[in-house]
Parts: C-alpha cells; structure tokens; sequence
C-alpha cells in the first residue's frame, strides 16, 4: 500500500509542477509519515546512501563530459562542420537532411549534449533547408532526431548513469551502444533518401557554384578535430588505457586544446562551460538523492519484493517481462525524462532481471534505445521544445510533432531487433 501511496503523491507533486527531486524526496517524506512501520526514522540510513553515490568513481564522469560538450558547443568548431558537411552533400536529394545526420553522430560521439546539439544545428540549418524548400516537418523531424543521437552514441550520460546505477562496466556498455547507434543513424539516412526518392519536392537538391574539390577539402578539414578528440576519448576506453572518468578528463584538456588551435578560446568560454556543467550536474545529483530517498522507502516498506514476487510468479517468461518493462518504459517517456526513470524505474527492476536471469548488458541497452525515445515523444519530448525555442515562427509546433513520428517508429524498429537478436549486444 505504502508503494502505490508513494507513486500518486509523487505523480501529484509532477503534475503540479513541483520540481523533479523535490516531488521524489517529497513523496518519501509523506508515504513515511502516513506508513506507522516506517516513520521520519527511516531517513537516517539516507546519509549512508548519499555517501555512497558521492563515492561512486563513475559518477565523476558526468560533469566531464558536459563540460566538454559545452566547450565545443561554443567554440565554432561543430557549426564549421555543420556547414562544410551541409555543402558536401548539399546537391544530393535530402543531401543536407542526410547532412545533418551525419553531423549529429559526430557531435553525439564527442559532445553528447542533446539540448546543445538540437538548439545549435535548428539555428544554423533550418532557415538554409526551409530556404532551399524543404520541408518544415522533415527538416525539424531530422534535426530533432540528430540531435538526440547524444542519447545513445557514446560517451552518452545515459550510458554513464546506467551503468552507475545497474552495477556494469560503462566500456562495455559504450562498446554495446555503438551496434544499435550505427543501426540507428543508417535507418535515418535510409529513411531520407526513400523519401526524398518519392516525394522530391520535399528534399529538393541544393545547388551551388562553389568547385567541388574545394568543398571536399573543407569537409575533411572541419572533420578533423572532432575526429581526433572521439579517437582519444573512446580510443582510450575501448583499448583499455583509460575508465571513462579517466577519459573524460582527457577529452576536457583536448577540447580546451582545440579552441587554443581554432583561436576561439576565451576566460569566457571557461566560465561559460563551467556554469552550465555545474548547472545540468546539480540537476541530475539533486535528482539522484531524491530518487534515493524514494527507493529507500519504497524498498523499506517491502513494496519491492511484492513487485518482484508478482512478476516472477504471474509472467510465464523473461520475453514478457522484457516486453512489459520496454512499453512501460516508453509510455513512461512521454511524461517524464530518462534521469528519473533511470533513478526510479530500473533499480526497481533490478532484483526482477536477476530473478529472469537477463543478460544486464543486453537489458541496459534495450533500456538505453527506449529512453532515446523520450526526448521525442510528444508532448514533453525535451528536443521538442529546445528545437521550437530555437526555431520560433519558423516552423509550426504541430509540424514538429508531425516530424518526428518517423524518426520515433525508426527507433522502435531498432529496439525490437535489439529484442529479438540479443547476439547483436550480448555476442559483440
């Protein structure tokens, strides 16, 4: 009982408008109050949890990459990119749509900011496709579904925190994450070039005068700096030198070198980067604690074994199981972001995936493409609304919403291949 009281306040306290860890830790208080075998006491073992997450060596991760992320954002280097790529296969038909595919896997798999991405590639690309008559729901569809590649490519947050919070080694994971990542980036361009096959008029060619051989050059020269700095920050992960925390740390010091080459660096910069990493990280920790103190009273109050009991005796099979959690999980997306499923949802489920004896690689991935997902899913899809404060009038609310379908039903094509070929994950 005191687990379902706990999930209505904590569903009241969102819909109110109550910020995300206030509402969790919130509801913790109130469902102990009301529960007489748990009481206020229940919250001394909180500092211990707490102690525990601040220990956490992965976790440091996190404000890294971020900062990172921002540091690239505002030195130039992702929009000469964006723009060099745009004319190189600006003459093919979708050329700048596949264009800025192409562009949001590169800054996915060295930025991994999302909010950065969409916001970056709406204000530099959308008035040139919207201009060069494309239209307004494929273009926003595909710059809102670039720029949440960051989701799943690494060094992604969510792999990170996944990993935290389900015990496996983030490498692994990163290493996993790149099959339905490049599945996922080749089904978008696949996408694009059907429809702009079938329907020319709504990814017209863009012509230039401009000598091909120079536009080339240029493409290979913006490619080259996030090209070096993916190489050694995943390079060092997946050849062993380094943990991911060791290698963000890395990729902070050469993205910092790249603006002293490209001559945009600035004291500037620095504070800017840093403001805005403390900014996200407060955000996610503070959530952390309070997704903390819900599962402390969630679990205290023997909710959790109920939950675990009623799965594994009412589900005939791991398949099932794996099938309700991934609708859960997905339905879940169109409300809530993927940080407080993460903290909520999957430590709930934890006990339930051994039970099942679920691979939890395989699991976290499954779980990672459907969280993907919820930055698209109308209405609170969070590259919904970076991509319309971007845009402003330039593109309809509903056009965006329109856009973005096919990219959600490509993710959910990927997620039952990952579902239904395991070997994909487990085997590589």
């Amino acid at each position: 009982m005191t687990g379902i009281i706990l999930f209505i306040i904590a569903f009241i306290l969102l819909m109110l408008g109550v910020p995300v860890a206030f509402a969790f830790g919130g509801s913790a208080i109130f469902a102990a109050m009301l529960d007489s075998n748990l009481g206020l006491e229940i919250f001394g073992l909180l500092p211990y949890r707490v102690y525990g997450i601040m220990q956490n060596f992965t976790l440091m991760a996190v404000p890294l990459f971020i900062f990172m992320g921002f540091i690239l954002e505002k030195s130039k280097i992702a929009e000469n990119m964006l723009e060099s790529i745009g004319k190189l296969f600006g003459r093919v038909r979708g050329g700048l749509a596949i264009a800025i595919v192409i562009v949001g896997a590169i800054l996915a798999a060295s930025t991994g900011i999302v909010g950065a991405s969409v916001v970056m590639m709406t204000i530099i690309s959308l008035p040139v496709m919207l201009r060069h008559g494309y239209s307004p729901r494929l273009a926003s569809g595909v710059i809102a579904a670039s720029g949440t590649l960051g989701q799943l490519i690494p060094p992604s947050i969510v792999l990170i925190i996944l990993g935290a919070v389900m015990n496996i080694s983030v490498g692994d994971l990163f290493k996993a994450a790149l099959i339905p990542g490049g599945m996922i980036v080749g089904l978008y361009i696949l996408y694009i070039l059907l429809i702009a096959f079938l329907k020319p008029q709504i990814a017209p060619p863009i012509k230039t005068n401009e000598p091909y051989s120079k536009i080339l050059k240029n493409a290979l020269k913006s490619l080259i700096a996030p090209f070096l700095l993916i190489g050694v920050v995943l390079g060092s992960i997946f050849a062993g030198f380094a943990t991911p925390t060791e290698s963000a740390a890395v990729g902070v010091v050469g993205s910092i070198i790249l603006t002293l080459f490209y001559r945009t660096f600035s004291f500037e910069l620095i504070r800017y980067a840093s403001v805005e990493t403390i900014k996200i990280t407060s955000m996610i920790f503070m959530i952390l604690i309070g997704a903390t103190a819900f599962s402390l009273v969630f679990n205290e109050s023997g909710a959790g074994d109920i939950i675990t009991e009623l799965f594994t005796t009412h589900i005939p099979n791991s398949y099932t199981f794996i099938a309700i959690t991934m609708a859960l999980i997905f339905v879940l997306g169109f409300f809530i972001d993927f940080i407080e499923i993460t903290f909520i949802v999957i430590p709930i489920l934890l006990p339930i995936i051994e039970e099942f004896g679920i691979d939890p690689l395989w699991f976290a991935i499954l779980i990672a493409v459907n969280l993907q997902t919820s930055f698209l899913t109308p209405p609170f899809g969070f590259s919904l609304f970076y991509l319309k404060g971007a845009a402003g009038k330039l593109v309809k609310t509903s056009d965006i919403y329109k856009g973005v379908i096919p990219f959600i039903i490509i993710q959910l094509i990927v997620l039952i291949i990952i579902l239904l070929f395991p070997n994909l994950i487990i085997g590589g």
